[in-house]
């Protein structure tokens, strides 16, 4: 639990700091969300693997190069899956500590609406697309749609005159 937990942390902070724009779509038009690439804290993001992966397993050994698995995104992959193995993790660990001390395990139980939350939206809905890259993105609001179809607020905002 630890262990895994601990890396998504640590390449989550790293990739939304530094990591180099990813080709989310496939077609070669990278879309950058780390901080040192011009976004905020507000605009900043983890963006999902490119289409081009698909659902495939994509760990860093796989890709040709480290620059080549930032390029198709594989920070997001290795943060998703390893936070919902940590989060499953900690979910038995609270099932085996009230089982433990003799207590019902309601806590876990309780504990499992958020983990089926997470799972549904991180996993099991890019499964149902057919890839990660429709996986939902590690942003603050909206800033994933705005970089890829324009910034609908702000353009709302804006009044034309003639």
């Amino acid at each position: 639990m630890i262990p895994t937990l601990l890396t998504a942390t640590s390449v989550f902070i790293i990739a939304f700091i530094a990591a180099p724009p990813v080709d989310i779509d496939g077609i070669r038009e990278p879309v950058s969300g780390s901080l040192l690439y011009g976004n905020n804290i507000i605009s900043g993001a983890i963006i999902p693997t490119s289409a081009a992966i698909g659902l495939h397993f994509y760990p860093i050994w796989e890709a040709a190069s480290v620059d080549e698995w930032l390029y198709n995104g594989g920070p997001y992959e290795l943060i998703v899956l390893h936070f919902l193995l940590g989060v499953a993790c900690y979910m038995g660990r609270e099932w085996e500590l009230s089982f433990r001390l003799g207590m019902r395990p309601w806590i876990a139980v309780a504990y499992s609406a958020p983990v089926a939350a997470a799972t549904a939206v991180f996993l099991i809905y890019p499964i149902g697309q057919g890839s990660f890259s429709d996986g939902v993105a590690g942003v603050f609001g909206g800033s994933l749609f705005s970089a890829m179809h324009g910034s609908l607020v702000t353009s709302s905002l804006i009044r034309e005159t003639h």
